[in-house]
């Protein structure tokens, strides 16, 4: 190598050492000792002192006595509840058993009655009349269909029978008059229903 080449290679610098810049921060090193498990306490936990066990019992007892008694008080409501339902239950009965003891005393009166068949008669109807009275009184309706369309939810057909000038269909005859308790059908009425002309003579009895 030539002299001139030696004072080049001296004079030229050396290469710089790598500066962070904002979009390739430098890295820290991990600090000695350092796992990776950066956040977690693995320390164990202190052994618990004899006061805060026997706090956690009390808590503990505490709750459970408090669980039994919810308990109890929800039972005994349930109870209380119960006794109450049937209680207001046989009291309605009780008082529709009450108002029907003066009918009972007007058939009585009816049948020791010596007089005459009206006066019999007399003593029933103003029976049929009180008794009327108390089932109304409870929401119990008679339904009487005649001249009605037929419903077989609410009528029993016992015949079919041709009758001249009626529509097809209605009720033209009333055997029994049906009742009902507010929406619930008690008893269906038993009726004679008209029937189309061409369907053959005579009633059709219904079994």
């Amino acid at each position: 190598m030539s002299r001139r080449e030696r004072k080049d290679e001296a004079a030229r610098p050396e290469p710089a050492a790598p500066v962070a810049t904002p979009e390739r921060p430098e890295a820290p090193a991990p600090p000695a000792g350092e796992t990776g498990m950066a956040g977690v306490d693995a320390a164990p936990l202190p052994p618990a002192t004899r006061e805060e066990l026997e706090s956690l019992r009390r808590e503990r007892d505490e709750l459970k006595e408090q669980l039994l008694r919810r308990r109890a008080e929800f039972e005994n409501y349930r109870k209380r509840v119960e006794r109450e339902r049937q209680q207001a239950g046989a009291d309605a009965v009780a008082a529709v058993l009450q108002r029907m003891i003066p009918a009972l005393d007007n058939l009585d009166r009816a049948l020791e009655a010596g007089g005459s068949e009206s006066s019999v008669r007399e003593g029933v109807e103003l029976t049929r009349r009180e008794l009327g009275s108390i089932l109304e009184s409870q929401g119990v309706t008679v339904e009487d269909p005649l001249g009605q369309a037929f419903d077989p939810e609410r009528h029993q057909a016992l015949a079919h029978e041709a009758a001249p000038g009626v529509p097809e269909g209605q009720v033209v005859e009333v055997y029994r008059k049906g009742y009902s308790y507010r929406d619930r059908l008690l008893r269906p009425a038993l009726v004679k229903v008209a029937k189309g002309q061409g369907e053959g003579p005579g009633p059709e009895k219904v079994h």
